[in-house]
């Protein structure tokens, strides 16, 4: 089994990360999933949420996903979002604000993005 995988993160309007990890933990419509070298290949739709990446530097990457898809195969992890921020692009008070705004105008896929991005700082 190998130590590592390699994981592309790419967003619909750039590549967002890429690099070797030991685990990556995402979550999908069947429900959260971790992926470790040598995992069964698979193919799943993302739902929105954060998305951890633990790298074989021992650091921690978080990143805010809104939709895509994840694919494995042959150590080799692509996820692919329609929007994707790393946490550290995420200015926490700004998505605060576009929460209040997002509950105030009853707009559900808004409230649902801020609450994301607020998810992926505060995991940071």
């Amino acid at each position: 089994m190998a130590a590592e995988l390699h994981v592309e993160l790419v967003a619909a309007d750039r590549s967002v990360w890429s690099g070797e990890a030991t685990l990556v933990i995402a979550r999908t419509t069947s429900g959260d999933i971790g992926v470790m070298p040598g995992h069964q290949p698979l193919l799943g739709v993302l739902e929105s949420g954060p998305v951890t990446i633990r790298t074989s530097e021992g650091g921690t990457i978080i990143a805010a996903v809104h939709g895509g898809f994840i694919s494995f195969a042959d150590d080799k992890l692509s996820l692919l979002a329609e929007i994707c921020e790393l946490a550290d692009e995420i200015d926490a008070q700004r998505a605060e604000r576009a929460l209040e705004r997002a509950k105030t105008d009853s707009d559900a896929a808004a409230e649902r993005r801020a609450e994301v991005r607020l998810r992926a700082v505060a995991v940071r």
